[in-house]
């Protein structure tokens, strides 16, 4: 059993993962960034210790899936935005102090793509890219069952390449970038100036009114899903180019409305990517759903020291 523990900006989840990356038992939590580290590591190991107590197991170790950027060598939280007052606490030597377990630590997008490489959509796939599109957009590459790292094990900030060099600023410094032309919020800003409001008074459309609006039939949020599925799929395409991939597996919030979108993404994907095999790369969905972050959590855990592990580093 692994104790598996999911940080967000929102809320701290905790699971104990069998060996198959099924939840035998989970807790929740807010995340409650401003009350300090100390105190969230206070809740994360109390969390753990009750868990563990209804499922009746003992930790053979502990992973963690965080919202980046993050160390995952030294365990320590980089300058993460959603994590205010978090930078520089030491949340993995924490964690082998309280459970005296060894406890492995990635990126969130990284660890939801090891656990569809290995229980999900990507099984079998020897070059895996795992996209989760919600806030933001992340990628794993994990190649030979092997999470690519950059240098100093940083992760990749593929959410950040540059799709139109005349679009909106980004956070990052850069314009036009894929995670502010297709993520989430990318969508309800462009809608805000194509769709009236949910209800008199309001400020913006929600992107449940957007998504029953088209599935409606109505223009503008039509034309909204269509933006989408062209960013998205200019995205998709430069890794379709880039990597050759066996599979690329989608997932995140904005994904369970693809039905609105992917055909289009799927479109731009054949128009661009002419030189590559671009047929033979499958893409999917990502099929653990609501368990994706628990699960990959734990699979941090087998990737880093599990019996059976790869090679970590390439």
């Amino acid at each position: 059993m692994i104790g598996a523990i999911d940080i967000g900006g929102t809320k701290i989840a905790i699971a104990v993962v069998d060996d198959h990356g099924c939840i035998v038992a989970r807790a929740e939590c807010p995340t409650a960034a401003e009350r300090g580290f100390p105190d969230g590591l206070a809740r994360i190991i109390a969390m753990l210790r009750e868990t563990a107590a209804r499922a009746g197991a003992k930790f053979h170790g502990i992973g963690i899936g965080c919202t980046g950027p993050i160390n995952p060598f030294t365990g320590v939280l980089g300058t993460v935005d959603l994590l205010p007052g978090w930078q520089g606490s030491a949340i993995v030597a924490g964690l082998s102090e309280a459970f005296h377990v060894p406890v492995a630590m990635e990126n969130d997008a990284d660890a939801a793509g090891l656990a569809e490489a290995v229980w999900g959509a990507g099984r079998g796939k020897r070059r895996f890219l795992y996209v989760t599109v919600g806030t933001g957009i992340g990628v794993a590459i994990i190649l030979d069952g092997a999470l690519y790292r950059g240098v100093d094990g940083s992760h990749p900030e593929i959410g950040h390449q540059v799709i139109d060099a005349c679009g909106p600023p980004c956070y990052c410094g850069a314009r036009g970038c894929w995670e502010i032309l297709a993520s989430g919020p990318a969508i309800l800003a462009w809608a805000k100036t194509r769709i009236a409001p949910d209800h008199p008074g309001d400020s913006e459309p929600t992107m449940k009114r957007v998504c029953e609006l088209a599935e409606a039939g109505d223009p503008a949020a039509l034309a909204v899903m269509d933006r989408q599925g062209y960013y998205l799929g200019l995205g998709l395409a430069n890794l379709v180019t880039t990597f050759c991939p066996d599979m690329i597996a989608l997932g995140g919030g904005v994904m369970r409305s693809a039905h609105l979108f992917l055909d289009r993404a799927r479109q731009v994907i054949r128009q661009c990517c002419t030189m590559v095999p671009f047929e033979k790369a499958e893409l999917a969905l990502a099929s653990l759903g609501a368990d994706t972050a628990l699960a990959g959590a734990a699979q941090v855990w087998h990737h880093r020291f599990g019996p059976e592990r790869k090679a970590h580093a390439i």
